[in-house]
């Protein structure tokens, strides 16, 4: 049979009262864009009975493929099996707690077709809900966006948005691990793809209760120094820990030489001084960094070698 030309992922769990309606606004607005389609539903360890209604579902439409983990792996790990198994030139991914608006698509695809390669929705009109959102969601989303968007230079104003378009040769060129799924376009952008925003509707949770709080603040800070990492010094990790590790070492160094000249001039006693252990202590942490960044050097040598990765992607070839 011929593939699809578009394929849906979602992520689901604990959302059995959501699916009924969401996958009845859904394949409505795949068919009108006169495009073929697949839904890939990610049952990612639910609890209620979200695979009953999923099994329900997919007997009576064979375009919706059903995925079980056995356990909650969480919601990378349900991008990742998606991306596995999407046949369509396009994938699109979305939560299914109906916030995202399926009628949103086509926006999505129109801008593909301008020739972009990751396209992210952006909720303008999100947390209306009152003052309070505003303060306890709304601040700490933006700061963590514009965040995102300077460390990575990818400048999107809602990493958060789930509502996404990605061409399938930029899903299928990564590598999905951690809680990196929200950093998906950033990621991407390490291959060298243009990325857009379009604004999509957003509209508030019907069932259910939000995961999003300050702990998961947390682990966003804590995945972006992963995904900064990675973008600028995955290849060249001597470039960071060198440049830190020459830093000390030439500190360290400037304050032994002012030592010996005070010893040497002035007979200074230097044993009772912490200023000479923390020249020896810098001194050592540097000798530390400029080591690991060399054997971190090694391990990319190696791990581009064994892997016969390439170093380098192509858009398109003329023969």
């Amino acid at each position: 049979m011929k593939p699809p030309e578009l394929s849906i992922v979602l992520p689901i769990f604990n959302e059995a009262e959501s699916i009924p309606n969401l996958l009845n606004e859904l394949a409505p607005s795949l068919e009108a864009t006169g495009k073929t389609f697949e839904i890939i539903c990610i049952d990612d360890g639910s609890r209620d009975n979200s695979f009953e209604q999923l099994k329900k579902l997919h007997a009576q439409d064979n375009r919706l493929r059903v995925v079980r983990f056995r356990r909650n792996f969480g919601q990378t790990a349900a991008f990742a099996a998606g991306f596995d198994r999407a046949q369509g030139d396009i994938v699109i991914t979305m939560d299914a707690d109906l916030q995202n608006d399926p009628a949103d698509i086509p926006s999505l695809l129109a801008k593909i077709d301008e020739g972009y390669d990751v396209v992210s929705g952006w909720r303008q009109e999100r947390w209306r809900e009152g003052f309070t959102a505003i303060i306890t969601r709304k601040i700490p989303s933006a700061a963590a966006n514009w965040l995102i968007s300077r460390l990575t230079g990818v400048y999107l104003h809602d990493y958060g948005c789930a509502l996404k378009a990605y061409r399938r040769d930029v899903v299928k060129s990564i590598n999905l691990y951690g809680d990196l799924h929200r950093f998906l376009p950033a990621i991407a952008s390490y291959y060298g793809v243009e990325v857009a925003e379009v604004p999509v509707s957003y509209r508030s949770r019907q069932f259910g209760k939000s995961n999003y709080g300050m702990g998961r603040i947390v682990r966003v800070i804590l995945d972006l120094m992963t995904v900064s990492f990675l973008l600028n010094y995955s290849t060249r990790p001597i470039h960071i820990f060198g440049l830190l590790g020459l830093f000390s070492g030439t500190i360290g160094t400037i304050i032994g030489v002012y030592l010996t000249l005070t010893k040497l001039l002035y007979g200074a006693a230097l044993a009772d001084r912490p200023l000479l252990w923390l020249a020896v202590l810098l001194v050592i942490i540097g000798t530390q960094l400029v080591m690991m960044g060399l054997l971190g050097e090694m391990n990319v040598r190696t791990y581009h070698e064994t892997q016969n990765k390439p170093i380098y992607t192509v858009r398109e070839e003329l023969e």
